[in-house]
Formats: C-alpha cells, structure tokens, sequence
C-alpha cells in the first residue's frame, strides 16, 4: 500500500506540473517568444535542453508546441520536473534534474547473493535515476524470486539522497519462506490414480521429508513441465488423444502455499492394428526395412516407440546410401475399434547440409569438448537422427544443467546453422563420508573429484576409505579424448590393505598403478585395454593357520596386460531399467614380476519391465584362473560369499581347510543372481524399493591341495528378501536371505546391513 500512495502522489504531482505549465501557455497564446532562459540544470547543458524544444526564439506561443515540449523533456528521463513561466516576453523554463546513482546495494537477500540480484537488475552506477526504472527493477527481482519459489517476497527501494544531486538506491528486501506445494490435485483420470499420477510430474507436495530438494516449491516454469511428462506418460501407454485442458495454480490468502490442479482428458487407449512402411525412394529395397521397427501388431501405442524407429530408420536408410532422408510417421485412428494403423512414410528429404555450427553459453567449458560430441560435422548433410543423438551424448557428458540444440537458417537455401546453447553446472564435488557395511565394519569416507578439469573434460578424483576390516586410497585421472581421438586414456594409483582374519587368517596389502584405455566400436559395444603393475604382499599370517596360506606369506609383483569387450545397450548405467549387458575380459600375467597366470571371465545383465516401477533382473558370471607354470596364488583367486551370494558370509563358500576352516579361494567360479525390485506403495520421495531376489553359484578347483582341503563343488543358493532406501543421510539397504542348497562346511549368513552417508 505504500508504494502505492507513493506512486500516485508521484503521477499527481507530474499532471500538476503539466497542468499549471499548460494554463500559463494558454495564457501566452499569440504572444511573440524574444528569449528562452533554461534555468536549474547542472549536469544538462542548457543547449541540450533546446534540442529537444519544439519551438525557437522568435516564435509565436502556442499551447499544442508547449505541450509537445514538456512531453519531449520527461521522456529523457534526464529530468524530475519542469516548468515553463512567462516574463514579459521572455520565457523561462525551470528544469529539476534526476539525480545520478551512486551505488546500489541489496540488504535482507540471504538465498539470492548480490551478484544473481545485481545481474538482473538494469539501473547502474552513474545512471540518471528514474522512479519508473526502479519500479521495473523491483518487479524484475520480485520475478526472480518467485521463480526460486518465493511468493511472499516484497522488496522496498530506498534513496539516499547525497551531495552533488547524487543518491544511493538500496533495494531492501523481505525474503520470507519459500511458497510451498500444499496439495496437487488431478481431475479427469480413470485409468491411473492420483498417487501414480503424482509420481509421473516432477512437482511434489510439501512435505517433511523433502527439506533436501526445492521440487515442493512452487514453480510456474516446472508445472509447464509437468503438462509435458503427463502427456509423455499417456502417450507411451496407448492414450492417443490425450492432453491436458488446464493446470491452474492457486495461491492461498497468507501467500505461503499453492493448490495445484491439472485437468486432463485421457481419451480411449489404442492398440496398434498394423505397421507398413511405404517408400518412395528409388535403389532402396523394401527387404532391407524389415525388422527395423520393433513395433509390433497387438501392441499398445507407443510414441516413444514410434520415435525410436523413425530414428532406426532414418539411421538405417543413411547406412544404405541416403543420406537425405525424411521419415514421416502416420497415425490413422480406428476410434470406434480403438485400434491405430501406423505407416511410416519414407521420403528424399530436403538437401541440406550443416553450415556452421555455434556453441554458445560454455563460459568454462572449452567449445571443442562440446563439439567433438557431435556426429555432424561443418559440410554433412543434415541428418536429424545425428543431431538427436549428438545432443543426447551433450547431455550425457554430465557438464550442463540444460542443453538447446536449435536449427536456423544459413547463407543459402540449402545451408543450416546449428546453434548449441547450454547452461553449464558445478563439476567439482568434495564428499566426507561415514557410515557401516557388514563386509567392512564402520567406515570414513573422504573424496574429492573434478568431472571437468580446466574446462577439458578431463575427470580427476582423489579417494580414501578407511573401514575396521579394509582400507584404501586412490588417485585416478582420466582424458576421454586422447591425442584428440575417442580414446579414454588414464590411469590409477592405489593402495589397499585389507584384514582377512576371519575367513583365511591372514591380512594382504597392495601397492601398484595401472593405465587404461578404452574406445567405442559402435554405440553400444566398447573395447578397453589396461596394463597393471602390483605389489602384494600377505602377512600377519596366525600361527594355526592353514598350511596352504603360510606357503603364500610374503610379497610378490604382478605384472598384467588385461582385455574386455563390452557391449551395452541398457537405458542407463546408473538405474537400469531395460536391456542388457554383456563383457568379456581376459587377464595375463607374466609380464615381468613373479606372478604367472591366465583369467578369463565372462560376465552378463538383463534388465526387463514387468510394469511401472517393477524391474526384473538376472546377472550371472563364470570365471576361471590358471597358473601359467604355477600354482595360483591365494590372493589372485575367486572368492564367493557375503555380496556375491547372499545367505553366505564373505568367502562362506568354496575350498576350505577342514582344521583351521579358513577359506583358501577357488580357480573356477560360476554365480548370478535373479531379481525383482518393486514398490512399497509408499510416494516416490521417500524413495524406498523392495527387493526380492535368488542368489545361486559354486567355486571350486584349488592347486595344489592337500589331505585338509574340502573341495565341493555342489551348487549353493538362496533366496530372500530386501529393503533399499535411499535416504537423506545417504543409501541404506537390509537383505534377508536363507541358504536353500548348501554344504556342511559353508559359513552362512542370513542378515546383512549396509549404510552411507554424505554431507
């Protein structure tokens, strides 16, 4: 209410002026103007003034060139009044100057700092001041805190006037609480509830438990997301028409919480009734098509689908020799059948090449680490299944908060500029940790990392994990594009040391460095090469241990050169969901050092959706290591048990001595896992997962041996149970599992517990 008053009092006060300068005009109508006197400016020289008359000495008066006068000078700005008064035939204009800013200052702002603020704001130092330009810049602060999720914001400007017809402007600012999310409200659903619905936008309620994300504020620009990820969501489910009508946001009478409500119409779901693919390409063979598509009759539709194959398409008839290619999907709608007849036309795309390509908002990233994720190049055709995943593998690169891949016209008709505008984010990250596993004991964990060092992308990290039963320190440094080719080249420096007490009485430490280096094949499959150079040394060995361990004590150097093919097509690395991966890797070593051996091992994943939310997995390995001349040596073995095979202890199963019933490891080993992890019914922010889950392997085969040994190689497995939590304080599991097929001399384990924390 006040800077209301103030504004009005403001305008008056202007019309008065206007209206007073206008009646003494009216009043020296006709008369003949001798001399203009400009009095009162300082900084304006009174020449400056004149220009922007509309009449010169020497002139009649008239009201309609007064007028337009006086609107001239208040629209400079230079000016806070100005008056016009009649003396004889002299007329005397009387200006007040806006003063000229000082400084600008901000107080009250905690959550926003002062250059955020100061970047938004558009009145500087120096600069005439204006009562109009500072409204503005209230409103654009008051803008940019509701776009940080606070309404209640309200923002005073304050004038210090100072000497010399200068003032400081201090923006006085009440911050208040952030303007939560009380209720989210979806009206118009029947297939899917409200809860399921709720989890699919990105927006939360306000809740206790979400004090560690800013989604339960309101946010204008996140509900036009949330429309998006609402018809997303339909859409890959068969619910052709669908769309949303309206999302309203209402604000509460105290300003401290919004009512949130989409409105949507789901429409009938359809199934797809047929897939034909019409091409119109001279040379392209029908036959080279088929398959391409995993589109299937009887399938609901898809639009994720359907634009996974227009891109398999497009790539697939680029391959051929086609390079301009336009795909076009059809949708024909049955709506009383409820069924869709999909077409996807295949047509000579316009003849456009890349002309130029921009990369635009990397003020720390070096432009070259974006551009060498492109798959166009300045001269291609254009081609938008590159482009698409040209700014996937951006994305991918996990340097930027958002990334804008745009098209704009080049000097020609057939030339495109692409245009790449990205907003970078913090790389860096420093991380103490605490916390407990049943394998290790108490744990601290201290790491410090740089994902994008100097703005190459190059990675850098420093770690250290010091537990009751295992303790290591690492330094690994990695360049993804070595001597500028899609060569990831680094390496690793380390040492560990870690007590086996328990299971084989005796504790081992290593010392060593390795140097690595992989490049892709294609997409999905990946070659890596790495050569690794260690000291282990097996000590503390006690006195009643096994014979076969005491023969092991002491150091040996491990010089090997290892190989791994991997090919993986899952839909993240992080939290799979769907797909599969498969590696194999070999491992020779007997480069120099004492230590001579062959491993091979093949390992594999597969990640398949039952339902939303609902992932079933299966993971299996075999391995096997032979000594080259030699026995193998106990700490280059297989272990199995604890993580590897639930229900088990750590090294619970394998080779054992009968007397002293420490592990001795096994040179052949054979285990998986199969694994359904599904929802509680609980909201997504508690972010809590069941588990259940059947572990099942065998290791077996030791040389040499000796009458002690149990070596059997019956299969073991468990079934069981789990909870996964990924809380505040950091991840937690709990796994319940029981041994259904085991062996007399096995060390089960039915209960483990693992937690972290970061802060």
């Amino acid at each position: 209410m006040k800077k209301r008053n103030r504004i009005t009092s403001i305008s008056a006060g202007v019309a008065f002026g206007l209206t007073a300068a206008l009646t003494s005009a009216s009043a020296m109508a006709n008369s003949l103007i001798e001399e203009i006197t400009i009095v009162g400016a300082q900084r304006v020289e009174p020449e400056t003034v004149r220009t922007y008359l509309t009449f010169q000495e020497g002139d009649n008066y008239s009201s309609r060139q007064l007028n337009r006068s006086l609107k001239k000078l208040f629209a400079t700005g230079l000016f806070a009044d100005v008056t016009f008064k009649r003396e004889g035939t002299n007329l005397v204009i009387n200006v007040i100057e806006n003063p000229v800013i000082n400084r600008i200052a901000f107080e009250g702002n905690r959550k926003l700092d002062d250059p955020t603020l100061d970047s938004e704001v558009t009145l500087r130092p120096r600069v005439i001041y204006t009562r109009t330009r500072v409204q503005q810049d209230v409103e654009r602060i008051l803008t940019l805190y509701r776009r940080s999720g606070r309404f209640a914001a309200t923002i005073e400007p304050k004038v210090i006037q100072l000497d010399q017809n200068r003032v400081d402007l201090v923006f006085e600012i009440e911050e208040g609480d952030p303007t939560g999310v009380e209720k989210i409200r979806v009206v118009g659903n029947k297939e899917y509830s409200d809860s399921k619905l709720l989890d699919v936008v990105r927006t939360r309620e306000s809740r206790w438990y979400n004090f560690l994300t800013a989604d339960d504020n309101y946010d204008p620009d996140r509900i036009n997301y949330d429309k998006e990820l609402l018809r997303r969501f339909y859409l890959s489910r068969g619910f052709a028409d669908f769309k949303v009508t309206s999302a309203v946001a209402e604000l509460s009478p105290s300003r401290e919480e919004f009512f949130i409500t989409y409105t949507i119409d789901e429409g009938p779901r359809y199934e797809i009734r047929s897939v034909n693919i019409e091409n119109s390409l001279e040379g392209l063979q029908d036959e080279s098509l088929e398959g391409v598509s995993d589109i299937e009759v009887g399938d609901w539709y898809n639009a994720d689908e359907v634009d996974d194959s227009v891109e398999d398409l497009i790539d697939n008839v680029g391959f051929q020799g086609f390079p301009f290619v336009k795909v076009s999907p059809q949708v024909d709608k049955d709506t009383e059948n409820k069924q869709i007849d999909l077409t996807f036309n295949i047509n000579e795309g316009p003849r456009v090449f890349v002309e130029r390509i921009n990369i635009n908002g990397n003020f720390r990233t070096l432009d070259k680490v974006v551009r060498r994720e492109f798959q166009l190049v300045e001269g291609d055709a254009l081609n938008a299944a590159k482009l698409k995943r040209s700014k996937k593998r951006i994305n991918n690169l996990n340097f930027f908060e958002n990334v804008q891949v745009a098209q704009s016209p080049g000097s020609a008709p057939d030339q495109k500029i692409i245009d790449v505008t990205v907003e970078e984010k913090s790389t860096g990250s420093l991380s103490v940790g605490a916390g407990f596993s049943t394998e290790d004991g108490p744990m601290v964990e201290f790491g410090i990392s740089e994902a994008n060092l100097l703005g190459k992308g190059q990675n850098l990290s420093l770690s250290a994990n010091i537990a009751a039963e295992k303790t290591s320190y690492n330094l690994a440094f990695t360049e993804p594009y070595f001597l500028d080719r899609e060569l990831a080249a680094g390496f690793d420096l380390y040492k560990t040391t870690q007590e086996k007490q328990d299971s084989s009485s005796y504790d081992v430490s290593s010392l060593g460095f390795a140097l690595r280096a992989s490049y892709p094949f294609s997409d999905h499959m990946t070659q890596a090469w790495s050569y690794k150079l260690d000291e282990t040394t097996i000590e503390n060995v006690a006195s009643d241990a096994s014979s076969l361990i005491k023969s092991q004590e002491g150091e040996e150097m491990t010089s090997s050169i290892s190989h791994a093919l991997t090919y993986d097509n899952r839909d993240s690395r992080v939290a799979p969901t769907e797909g599969y991966r498969l590696r194999v890797s070999n491992t020779v070593a007997g480069l120099g050092g004492t230590v001579y051996y062959l491993r091979n091992q093949v390992t594999a994943s597969y990640y398949y959706p039952l339902e939303d939310q609902w992932i079933l997995s299966t993971k299996g390995r075999i391995g096997h290591i032979v000594g080259l001349g030699e026995d193998v040596k106990v700490q280059n073995r297989y272990f199995l048990g604890g993580s590897t095979l639930r229900g088990f202890e750590d090294s619970g199963v394998g080779p054992r001595d009968s007397s002293t019933s420490d592990s001795l490891g096994g040179e052949y080993i054979v285990n998986g896992s199969t694994e359904l992890r599904f929802p509680l019914g609980l909201p997504n922010e508690y972010q809590i997962s069941g588990v259940a889950f059947s572990d099942y392997g065998t290791l077996t085969e030791l040389n040499p041996t000796d009458s002690k040994t149990i070596d059997n190689s019956a299969l073991r497995a468990s079934v069981g149970l789990g909870l996964s939590w990924v809380s505040p304080m950091g991840p937690i599991g709990i796994d319940w599992a029981f041994p259904v097929l085991e062996e007399d001399h096995d060390k089960t384990e039915n209960f483990r517990f693992t937690f972290g924390t970061r802060f």
